[in-house]
C-alpha cells in the first residue's frame, strides 16, 4: 500500500513540476531564439533600449514622448470622444468589462501624486499607488522587460500633460474575477518582473526589435493565445487571437497564414502607415496601434521590428493561404452560389462603389478587398467589425474614411454582407448569424480610429 501510495505521490510531483516547467517556460516570450542573454549593462554591442541615436541627446521629456508613442498607452487610455490618456476605455474580457484609468497627472484622479518608485511598480509589477493589483488587460507582464529609464522619462511626459479630472469608472467583473486579491497569485506564476536582456547570438538590430515588440509594443498581447488563466502562451507566439471582438493575425513566418509571403517592404510599410499594397490596411486595434504608435517610430524602428518578426518561427493557424487574384470583372447576379442574395444587395448599393466587383477599388488602394487577410477569414470577424464601426483614421497619407453602418444595418443584414464579401473576395464564405453579430457588437466598443493630440 506504501508502494502505491508513494508511485502516486510521485506522479502527482512530475506531473505538478511539468505544469509548472510549461508555464515558466510559456512566459519568456523571447525564449524561441535560444542562446545566452545577459544584463544590458554587460551588452557591448550598441545601446539597443531607450530611444534610438537620433534622440539620445534629447531632454528626458522629448523622449518620454517617444517612449510613450512606442508603448502605445494612448489607445487603451483614451476612450471616444473624452480627452487623451483620461482613461475610461472599456476593455472587453470573458470575465466582464475593465475600464482603463486616467494618468493625466491629475492629484485626486490622476497620476499627479506617484513618485517614481510608485510608477516603475504599476510598470513592472503591476501594483498601483494604494498597493492594490492591476488586472492584466495593463500589459505590465510585458512593460516589466522595461528599463527603469525608459519607465521613468515616460512618467516625465505624462506629467508635462494637461491634468483632467476623470474619476475612474468601476470595473464590471464577475466573481471571483472581482477580488483583486487572485492577481498576486497571478503575478507569481506569469509575471517574470524582470528587465530586458539583450541576447548574445542576435544581432543588435534584432535585440532593438525584440525590445520594441516585447517590452515597449508588448505586441503578443493581442497577436498572442491566451492560456486557461488568461496569461499569454507563447507556446503558440504570435499565431493570432481575438481581442476587444477584433481579430489580431497570425504574424509568424508561415507563408499561408501567417506573413511569411510578405516581403520587407511590405511590412515595413504596413507598421508604419498601416497599410500595405495588396495586403490592405489596419481597422481598430491595429488602426489604433498604426496611428497612435508605429506611425511615430523613426525608420531604423520599424527596420528592426521588421528584423524580429522574421525570427519568430512559422507555426499555421486555422487560416488558409489568402486570394490574391481578383472577383470577376463585371458584377453578375448570384454569381456567389449559397448565399442571402441580401447581401449581394447590400454590398450592390453600400459598398460596390468604393470596393467595386473585382476588390480592386478605383478610388484608393485603402478601400481594396482583394489580398486582404480578413475577407479571407472564414470566421469574418474583422469584416462584420468594420461594417458595423467603419474606419475612421487620419494618417501622413490623409484620412483614411468608411463609414459604420452599425446603426443603419440589422444584425441579420450585417452577417449576410459580411458572409458576401468573404465569398466574392476570399478562399472560403463564412458563415456568420444575426447571434455571431450581436456577440460582435458587445466585445468590441466603437474604436475612435483617430490621431489626436494630446492636449487636444
Amino acid at each position: 500500500m506504501k508502494k502505491i501510495v508513494g508511485i502516486v505521490v510521485a506522479l502527482i510531483v512530475v506531473v505538478a513540476l511539468g505544469a509548472a516547467g510549461w508555464v515558466y517556460l510559456g512566459r519568456n516570450p523571447m525564449a524561441f531564439a535560444g542562446g545566452s542573454t545577459v544584463a544590458l549593462q554587460d551588452y557591448e554591442a550598441s545601446s539597443v533600449t531607450g530611444v534610438p541615436a537620433q534622440l539620445v541627446k534629447a531632454d528626458l521629456v522629448t523622449r518620454g514622448e517617444y517612449l510613450t508613442h512606442a508603448a502605445d498607452c494612448q489607445a487603451c487610455h483614451s476612450a471616444p470622444g473624452s480627452a487623451p490618456f483620461t482613461g475610461g476605455f472599456a476593455l472587453t474580457t470573458p470575465f466582464g468589462t475593465i475600464y482603463s484609468t486616467n494618468i493625466t497627472p491629475d492629484k485626486q484622479t490622476g497620476i499627479g501624486n506617484y513618485t517614481d518608485a510608485q510608477f516603475l511598480a504599476v510598470m513592472h509589477r503591476g501594483i498601483r499607488a494604494d498597493g492594490e493589483h492591476l488586472y492584466p488587460a495593463m500589459p505590465y507582464a510585458s512593460y516589466t522587460y522595461m528599463t527603469d529609464g525608459d519607465v521613468q522619462a515616460i512618467k516625465a511626459y505624462l506629467f508635462t500633460l494637461a491634468p483632467h479630472h476623470a474619476p475612474a469608472r468601476k470595473d464590471q467583473l464577475s466573481w471571483p474575477f472581482n477580488h483583486r486579491s487572485l492577481l498576486t497569485l497571478w503575478g507569481v506564476a506569469f509575471n517574470p518582473d524582470t528587465r530586458f536582456r539583450p541576447n548574445t547570438g542576435e544581432s543588435p538590430q534584432w535585440n532593438r526589435g525584440a525590445y520594441l515588440a516585447e517590452a515597449m509594443g508588448h505586441c503578443g498581447e493581442c497577436h498572442t493565445p491566451r492560456n486557461i488563466a488568461f496569461a499569454l502562451d507563447n507556446h503558440s507566439k504570435f499565431t493570432g487571437a481575438v481581442t476587444a471582438g477584433w481579430r489580431a493575425y497570425n504574424i509568424t513566418s508561415d507563408r499561408d497564414s501567417g506573413i511569411g509571403s510578405w516581403s520587407d517592404q511590405d511590412l515595413y510599410q504596413y507598421l508604419s502607415t498601416g497599410h500595405a499594397n495588396g495586403h490592405g490596411g489596419a481597422a481598430g486595434p491595429m488602426g489604433e496601434a498604426s496611428d497612435d504608435s508605429l506611425s511615430y517610430l523613426v525608420p531604423n524602428d520599424v527596420h528592426a521590428l521588421v528584423t524580429y518578426l522574421r525570427s519568430v518561427p512559422a507555426e499555421k493557424s486555422d487560416l488558409p493561404r489568402t486570394v490574391t487574384a481578383p472577383a470577376p470583372a463585371s458584377y453578375k447576379q448570384g454569381v456567389v452560389a449559397d448565399f442571402d442574395p441580401r447581401g449581394e444587395k447590400i454590398f450592390a448599393g453600400a459598398c460596390a462603389s468604393c470596393h467595386d466587383w473585382t476588390g480592386v477599388s478605383p478610388v484608393t488602394g485603402y478601400a481594396t478587398l482583394t489580398g486582404v487577410r480578413a475577407v479571407n477569414d472564414p470566421n469574418a470577424t474583422n469584416v462584420a467589425q468594420a461594417v458595423i464601426n467603419g474606419v475612421n483614421r487620419q494618417t501622413d497619407a490623409g484620412k483614411i474614411f468608411m463609414p459604420a453602418f452599425g446603426q443603419g444595418l440589422s444584425d441579420d443584414d450585417i452577417a449576410a454582407v459580411a458572409n458576401y464579401v468573404t465569398a466574392r473576395f476570399g478562399a472560403k464564405g463564412a458563415h456568420l448569424t444575426s447571434q455571431d453579430v450581436a456577440n460582435l457588437r458587445k466585445q468590441a466598443p466603437q474604436q475612435s480610429n483617430s490621431r489626436e493630440t494630446p492636449n487636444g
